[in-house]
């Protein structure tokens, strides 16, 4: 079974931030988990990575949770699946 976009972002955020995954809930603020703007640079790179998508930096600064980022996220995987030609 494959992981969910937001247990694969969360997993991200709980390994670059060196916490417990369990300790993160998708309604989660940036504030809440201490992660301040560097945090949050170093985040997008490695969900980059993670989903080989590329992030808007001026859309990711108003993103302010947990759940935005998850809904971001899912939004710029379906794009890209929508765009990827049938094999």
């Amino acid at each position: 079974m494959s992981e969910s976009i937001q247990d694969r972002v969360l997993r991200v955020i709980a390994t670059s931030r060196r916490i417990p995954v369990e300790s993160i809930r998708p309604d989660s603020t940036f504030e809440e988990l201490g992660i301040d703007s560097l945090d949050r640079l170093n985040i997008l790179f490695d969900l980059e990575g993670e989903f080989d998508i590329e992030i808007n930096d001026e859309e990711a600064k108003q993103v302010t949770s947990l759940d935005q980022m998850v809904a971001g996220i899912t939004q710029l995987v379906d794009a890209k699946k929508s765009a990827s030609p049938e094999s």
